[in-house]
Protein backbone atom coordinates (compact mmCIF):
# COMPACT_ATOMS: atom_id res chain seq x y z
CA UNK A 1 0.00 0.00 0.00
CA UNK A 2 1.80 3.47 -0.82
CA UNK A 3 1.33 6.39 1.22
CA UNK A 4 1.51 10.11 0.47
CA UNK A 5 0.24 13.03 2.36
CA UNK A 6 -3.14 12.63 0.41
CA UNK A 7 -6.13 10.97 2.18
CA UNK A 8 -5.78 7.45 1.38
CA UNK A 9 -8.44 4.89 1.82
CA UNK A 10 -7.53 0.71 2.90
CA UNK A 11 -9.43 -1.90 1.31
CA UNK A 12 -10.66 -5.22 1.96
CA UNK A 13 -13.35 -7.07 0.56
CA UNK A 14 -14.64 -10.03 -1.41
CA UNK A 15 -11.26 -11.06 -3.25
CA UNK A 16 -10.19 -12.06 0.00
CA UNK A 17 -12.59 -14.45 0.86
CA UNK A 18 -14.28 -15.69 -2.34
CA UNK A 19 -14.45 -19.32 -1.11
CA UNK A 20 -16.00 -18.70 2.13
CA UNK A 21 -17.76 -15.68 3.65
CA UNK A 22 -18.11 -12.36 1.29
CA UNK A 23 -17.65 -9.36 2.87
CA UNK A 24 -18.59 -5.72 2.71
CA UNK A 25 -17.12 -2.55 4.35
CA UNK A 26 -18.71 0.76 4.80
CA UNK A 27 -17.38 3.38 7.57
CA UNK A 28 -17.60 7.19 8.01
CA UNK A 29 -16.11 9.66 10.41
CA UNK A 30 -19.62 11.68 11.17
CA UNK A 31 -23.07 10.50 10.78
CA UNK A 32 -24.41 10.62 7.23
CA UNK A 33 -27.76 10.24 8.30
CA UNK A 34 -28.29 13.04 10.44
CA UNK A 35 -24.63 15.38 11.18
CA UNK A 36 -24.02 17.93 9.14
CA UNK A 37 -21.62 19.91 11.03
CA UNK A 38 -19.23 20.27 8.37
CA UNK A 39 -21.50 21.20 5.77
CA UNK A 40 -20.58 18.33 3.52
CA UNK A 41 -21.41 14.85 2.28
CA UNK A 42 -19.93 11.23 2.10
CA UNK A 43 -19.33 9.36 -0.85
CA UNK A 44 -17.86 5.68 -1.31
CA UNK A 45 -16.64 3.86 -4.75
CA UNK A 46 -17.21 0.28 -6.12
CA UNK A 47 -15.41 -1.86 -8.28
CA UNK A 48 -18.37 -4.06 -9.72
CA UNK A 49 -16.61 -4.80 -13.45
CA UNK A 50 -15.95 -8.65 -13.21
CA UNK A 51 -13.01 -8.54 -15.71
CA UNK A 52 -11.55 -5.46 -14.92
CA UNK A 53 -8.55 -5.72 -13.07
CA UNK A 54 -7.58 -3.96 -10.15
CA UNK A 55 -7.66 -0.03 -10.13
CA UNK A 56 -6.34 2.52 -8.16
CA UNK A 57 -9.16 5.17 -7.60
CA UNK A 58 -8.69 9.23 -7.83
CA UNK A 59 -11.23 11.52 -6.67
CA UNK A 60 -10.74 15.30 -7.15
CA UNK A 61 -12.26 18.48 -7.14
CA UNK A 62 -13.89 19.23 -10.64
CA UNK A 63 -11.99 22.72 -10.61
CA UNK A 64 -8.59 20.69 -10.64
CA UNK A 65 -5.94 20.70 -8.09
CA UNK A 66 -4.40 18.00 -5.66
CA UNK A 67 -6.43 14.74 -5.07
CA UNK A 68 -8.61 14.65 -2.55
CA UNK A 69 -8.10 11.17 -1.46
CA UNK A 70 -7.02 8.15 -3.40
CA UNK A 71 -7.69 4.14 -3.19
CA UNK A 72 -5.12 1.99 -3.96
CA UNK A 73 -5.41 -1.66 -5.89
CA UNK A 74 -9.10 -1.70 -5.52
CA UNK A 75 -10.46 -5.42 -6.70
CA UNK A 76 -13.67 -6.73 -8.25
CA UNK A 77 -16.00 -6.72 -5.76
CA UNK A 78 -14.59 -3.98 -3.35
CA UNK A 79 -16.72 -1.39 -1.78
CA UNK A 80 -14.86 1.29 0.29
CA UNK A 81 -15.61 3.12 2.98
CA UNK A 82 -17.41 5.90 3.53
CA UNK A 83 -15.42 9.44 3.42
CA UNK A 84 -16.90 13.13 4.03
CA UNK A 85 -16.27 15.76 1.63
CA UNK A 86 -17.32 19.30 1.26
CA UNK A 87 -19.93 19.82 -1.09
CA UNK A 88 -19.35 20.40 -4.49
CA UNK A 89 -18.87 18.73 -8.02
CA UNK A 90 -15.82 16.06 -8.09
CA UNK A 91 -14.11 13.77 -10.82
CA UNK A 92 -14.06 10.52 -9.62
CA UNK A 93 -11.21 8.64 -12.48
CA UNK A 94 -9.83 5.06 -12.63
CA UNK A 95 -6.33 3.55 -13.64
CA UNK A 96 -4.96 0.07 -13.68
CA UNK A 97 -3.74 -0.59 -10.17
CA UNK A 98 -0.02 0.41 -10.10
CA UNK A 99 0.46 3.18 -12.84
CA UNK A 100 1.58 6.07 -13.07
CA UNK A 101 0.43 9.61 -12.35
CA UNK A 102 -0.06 10.76 -15.95
CA UNK A 103 -1.81 7.49 -17.17
CA UNK A 104 -4.70 8.03 -19.03
CA UNK A 105 -7.91 6.83 -16.85
CA UNK A 106 -9.49 4.00 -18.19
CA UNK A 107 -13.24 5.51 -17.28
CA UNK A 108 -14.20 8.69 -15.15
CA UNK A 109 -16.83 10.46 -14.20
CA UNK A 110 -18.73 13.36 -12.49
CA UNK A 111 -19.96 13.53 -9.12
CA UNK A 112 -22.03 15.91 -7.18
CA UNK A 113 -21.83 15.81 -3.42
CA UNK A 114 -24.84 17.36 -1.92
CA UNK A 115 -24.79 18.28 2.28
CA UNK A 116 -26.00 15.94 4.55
CA UNK A 117 -26.35 13.05 1.92
CA UNK A 118 -24.45 10.09 0.94
CA UNK A 119 -23.66 8.51 -2.91
CA UNK A 120 -22.14 5.54 -4.32
CA UNK A 121 -19.81 5.95 -7.32
CA UNK A 122 -20.14 2.38 -8.82
CA UNK A 123 -18.00 1.17 -11.97
CA UNK A 124 -19.21 -2.04 -13.93
CA UNK A 125 -20.05 -3.79 -17.15
CA UNK A 126 -17.47 -5.34 -19.19
CA UNK A 127 -14.27 -4.11 -19.24
CA UNK A 128 -14.69 -2.90 -23.14
CA UNK A 129 -17.93 -1.43 -22.55
CA UNK A 130 -16.67 0.05 -18.63
CA UNK A 131 -19.69 2.46 -17.32
CA UNK A 132 -20.30 4.47 -13.90
CA UNK A 133 -23.13 5.04 -12.56
CA UNK A 134 -23.65 7.38 -9.10
CA UNK A 135 -26.54 5.72 -6.82
CA UNK A 136 -27.97 7.51 -3.91
CA UNK A 137 -27.57 6.45 -0.47
CA UNK A 138 -30.79 7.01 1.97
CA UNK A 139 -28.98 6.14 5.23
CA UNK A 140 -32.25 7.72 6.89
CA UNK A 141 -32.47 5.07 9.94
CA UNK A 142 -35.77 3.04 9.48
CA UNK A 143 -38.74 2.42 12.00
CA UNK A 144 -38.31 1.01 15.46
CA UNK A 145 -37.31 -3.16 15.68
CA UNK A 146 -37.18 -3.05 11.41
CA UNK A 147 -34.20 -2.46 9.05
CA UNK A 148 -34.31 -1.63 5.65
CA UNK A 149 -32.41 -2.81 2.45
CA UNK A 150 -32.09 -2.42 -1.13
CA UNK A 151 -30.46 -3.69 -3.94
CA UNK A 152 -27.70 -3.02 -6.74
CA UNK A 153 -27.80 -5.13 -9.93
CA UNK A 154 -24.31 -5.37 -11.17
CA UNK A 155 -24.19 -8.55 -13.32
CA UNK A 156 -23.32 -8.45 -16.56
CA UNK A 157 -24.69 -12.38 -17.09
CA UNK A 158 -28.13 -11.55 -15.55
CA UNK A 159 -29.80 -8.38 -17.48
CA UNK A 160 -32.84 -8.99 -14.68
CA UNK A 161 -33.19 -10.42 -11.33
CA UNK A 162 -35.61 -11.01 -8.60
CA UNK A 163 -34.49 -11.24 -4.79
CA UNK A 164 -36.71 -12.28 -2.18
CA UNK A 165 -37.08 -13.73 1.62
CA UNK A 166 -37.21 -17.33 2.11
CA UNK A 167 -40.94 -16.57 3.16
CA UNK A 168 -41.83 -14.46 0.02
CA UNK A 169 -41.44 -11.33 0.87
CA UNK A 170 -40.32 -9.28 -2.18
CA UNK A 171 -37.43 -7.13 -1.94
CA UNK A 172 -36.17 -6.65 -5.66
CA UNK A 173 -38.34 -7.80 -8.84
CA UNK A 174 -37.05 -7.26 -12.13
CA UNK A 175 -34.61 -5.13 -11.44
CA UNK A 176 -31.75 -4.91 -14.40
CA UNK A 177 -28.49 -4.17 -14.75
CA UNK A 178 -26.72 -0.91 -13.77
CA UNK A 179 -30.05 -0.06 -11.46
CA UNK A 180 -30.69 0.06 -7.45
CA UNK A 181 -34.19 -0.62 -6.19
CA UNK A 182 -35.99 1.40 -3.56
CA UNK A 183 -35.64 0.37 0.17
CA UNK A 184 -37.76 -1.91 1.25
CA UNK A 185 -38.53 -2.08 5.27
CA UNK A 186 -38.25 -5.44 6.98
CA UNK A 187 -38.23 -6.65 10.43
CA UNK A 188 -34.84 -6.65 12.20
CA UNK A 189 -33.30 -10.02 12.55
CA UNK A 190 -31.81 -13.14 10.61
CA UNK A 191 -32.72 -13.85 6.55
CA UNK A 192 -32.36 -16.12 4.16
CA UNK A 193 -32.48 -14.35 0.74
CA UNK A 194 -33.56 -16.26 -2.35
CA UNK A 195 -32.00 -14.23 -6.34
CA UNK A 196 -33.43 -15.70 -9.45
CA UNK A 197 -32.99 -14.55 -12.56
CA UNK A 198 -33.01 -16.30 -16.03
CA UNK A 199 -31.53 -20.04 -15.58
CA UNK A 200 -29.37 -18.50 -12.37
CA UNK A 201 -30.12 -18.45 -8.79
CA UNK A 202 -28.19 -17.50 -5.38
CA UNK A 203 -28.74 -17.58 -2.02
CA UNK A 204 -27.45 -15.32 1.03
CA UNK A 205 -27.84 -15.40 4.80
CA UNK A 206 -27.90 -12.02 6.53
CA UNK A 207 -28.63 -10.50 10.29
CA UNK A 208 -30.19 -7.05 9.85
CA UNK A 209 -29.50 -5.36 13.28
CA UNK A 210 -32.52 -2.97 14.17
CA UNK A 211 -31.97 0.46 12.89
CA UNK A 212 -29.75 -0.45 10.05
CA UNK A 213 -29.73 0.11 6.47
CA UNK A 214 -28.29 -2.29 3.68
CA UNK A 215 -27.31 -3.01 -0.06
CA UNK A 216 -27.24 -6.16 -1.65
CA UNK A 217 -24.95 -5.63 -4.25
CA UNK A 218 -25.38 -8.47 -7.37
CA UNK A 219 -22.20 -9.14 -9.06
CA UNK A 220 -21.00 -12.20 -11.25
CA UNK A 221 -18.90 -14.71 -10.18
CA UNK A 222 -15.99 -16.84 -11.55
CA UNK A 223 -18.52 -19.87 -11.84
CA UNK A 224 -20.29 -18.35 -14.00
CA UNK A 225 -23.17 -17.43 -11.78
CA UNK A 226 -24.07 -14.73 -9.43
CA UNK A 227 -23.68 -13.73 -6.40
CA UNK A 228 -25.33 -11.62 -3.49
CA UNK A 229 -22.64 -9.44 -1.39
CA UNK A 230 -24.52 -7.31 1.58
CA UNK A 231 -23.16 -4.78 2.54
CA UNK A 232 -23.69 -2.87 5.71
CA UNK A 233 -24.60 0.97 4.95
CA UNK A 234 -25.16 2.40 8.03
CA UNK A 235 -25.60 1.16 11.46
CA UNK A 236 -28.51 1.75 13.71
CA UNK A 237 -30.13 5.45 14.40
CA UNK A 238 -28.89 6.49 11.25
CA UNK A 239 -24.83 6.44 11.74
CA UNK A 240 -22.47 4.89 9.36
CA UNK A 241 -20.64 1.58 10.52
CA UNK A 242 -17.42 1.98 12.61
CA UNK A 243 -15.96 -0.76 10.85
CA UNK A 244 -15.53 -3.69 8.41
CA UNK A 245 -18.71 -5.77 8.93
CA UNK A 246 -18.98 -9.65 8.18
CA UNK A 247 -22.41 -10.20 6.09
CA UNK A 248 -23.76 -12.90 3.52
CA UNK A 249 -22.32 -16.61 2.01
CA UNK A 250 -23.73 -18.26 5.02
CA UNK A 251 -22.60 -16.25 7.72
CA UNK A 252 -24.30 -13.22 9.66
CA UNK A 253 -23.84 -9.54 10.11
CA UNK A 254 -21.86 -8.17 12.49
CA UNK A 255 -23.12 -5.62 14.40
CA UNK A 256 -20.16 -3.20 14.81
CA UNK A 257 -21.00 -2.61 18.27
CA UNK A 258 -20.07 -5.82 18.92
CA UNK A 259 -16.58 -4.94 17.43
CA UNK A 260 -16.17 -2.13 18.89
CA UNK A 261 -16.63 -3.82 22.26
CA UNK A 262 -13.80 -6.89 21.75
CA UNK A 263 -11.63 -3.37 20.57
CA UNK A 264 -12.44 -1.64 24.17
CA UNK A 265 -11.61 -5.01 25.89
CA UNK A 266 -8.32 -5.34 23.99
CA UNK A 267 -7.38 -1.50 25.15
CA UNK A 268 -8.29 -2.45 29.07
CA UNK A 269 -5.90 -5.53 28.83
CA UNK A 270 -3.09 -3.52 27.05
CA UNK A 271 -3.60 -0.94 29.85
CA UNK A 272 -3.34 -3.58 32.36
CA UNK A 273 -0.12 -5.08 31.01
CA UNK A 274 1.45 -1.72 30.88
CA UNK A 275 0.49 -1.68 34.62
CA UNK A 276 1.52 -4.92 35.14
CA UNK A 277 5.26 -4.12 33.38
CA UNK A 278 5.52 -0.68 34.97
CA UNK A 279 5.24 -2.00 38.92
CA UNK A 280 7.43 -5.00 38.31
CA UNK A 281 10.07 -2.81 36.78
CA UNK A 282 9.93 -0.74 39.95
Amino acid sequence: MRTTTTRRIALSGLAAVATAALIGFGTTAANAATTDASGGGWIRVGHLSADTKSVDVKLSALSGGAAVFELDDVAYGQVSPYTDLAAGTYVVSMVPAGSPDSTKPVISTNVTITAGEAATVAAYGPNKDLQTKVFEDDLTGPTEGAARIRLIQASTDVKSVDVSTSTGMPIAKGATTGTATDYASVPAGPWDLKLTGGKQAAEASVNLAPGTVSTLFVLDNAAGGVTLMPVLDSSAAGNAPEGPVETGGGGLAKDSSALQSVFDDLDAKLVRLVQEIGTAAS
